[in-house]
């Protein structure tokens, strides 16, 4: 007796086709994935890195080698406080201040949810406990104060803990005669906490009067976005004021200003290049470049 799945060339017609009007000897082949659930590997998160300037796509571990910087078009990535604090200070070796200041929903003020719930969903979730982190360390050996914002922390948006942090980080320069630089990365100002915020323009441009007065460098590093009440206030109050490469730097974003006035934007406007061709700026910095310019501004700020 012949099996089914023998072909036998005596047969003609129907006799040499199954039930689905192939030959005998054709087997369909299972659709779908076979592998079972148990022998398949999961890719970790967090390996891979895509640039969002070009699309090349490189490990997580190379980025970092690179300082986060595009190794085929040079885009510099946005990354937080932590990834600066590991570039500029001496073997990542800091200590952060007044990092206990918690915001509070003075208005019981609601959006898509309200401030309080957005504050815990986010504290939550990160390690951050508001938009900027202020620290001292040293960079070359010279001591300085940094205060870089998140923009992970609402936009990194300008709100009543900023300004205080900010005054706070002034009042510690003064005290212990440091150099102080922020690193800018903002939407502006903070919508939910309303005149809260605004007040906080005026509170950190006094503050820098304070730290003129007392005969000390203040460096303002811009970095992409920096935009709103950020560029208005203590932004581009810096006795430097620098800037990453392709960083867009403002105050209304360009594609609002284009609708109000009714006209094409010169190309780059808002970018950091255009902003140091038209006196905005003292000079641009590769991240690459960062820690050893930082060290030499310093030393001439000193002398």
């Amino acid at each position: 007796m012949k099996k089914e799945e023998d072909f036998d060339a005596n047969l003609t017609g129907d006799e040499t086709k199954n039930e689905e009007g192939r030959p005998r000897w054709f087997k369909r082949i299972k659709k779908g994935i076979l592998t079972p659930s148990s022998e398949k590997k999961e890719t970790p998160e967090g390996l891979w890195a895509k640039c969002p300037e070009c699309n090349y796509i490189s490990t997580a571990a190379d980025l970092k080698e690179a300082y986060y910087v595009c190794q085929k078009c040079d885009h510099h990535h946005r990354v937080g406080s932590s990834e600066y604090y590991e570039i500029i200070y001496d073997n990542n070796e800091y200590t952060e201040l007044f990092e206990n200041i918690l915001s509070k929903d003075y208005l019981g003020f609601t959006d898509l949810k309200p401030y309080g719930k957005r504050l815990e969903d986010i504290w939550n979730k990160t390690d951050l406990k508001d938009s900027m982190r202020v620290a001292t360390g040293k960079v070359d050996g010279q001591e300085i104060v940094i205060a870089c914002m998140d923009f992970e922390f609402i936009g990194g948006s300008l709100g009543s803990v900023m300004g205080e942090k900010f005054s706070r980080a002034v009042d510690y320069c003064i005290e212990h005669k440091l150099p102080y630089m922020v690193i800018s990365k903002s939407g502006g100002a903070r919508m939910m906490e309303s005149a809260f915020s605004l007040m906080q323009l005026a509170k950190t441009s006094g503050k820098l009067s304070q730290l003129s007065d007392a005969q000390l460098p203040y460096i303002s590093m811009l970095t992409d976005p920096t935009f709103g009440g950020i560029s208005a206030s203590f932004g581009m109050l810096g006795d430097l004021n620098i800037a990453e490469p392709g960083a867009l730097i403002g105050f209304a974003g360009p594609r609002v200003i284009k609708e109000t006035i009714k006209k094409d934007l010169p190309a780059g406007f808002q970018r950091s290049e255009f902003l140091l061709e038209h006196g905005f700026l003292d000079f641009i910095v590769h991240r690459r470049s960062l820690k050893q310019k930082l060290a030499q501004v310093i030393r001439l700020f000193q002398s």
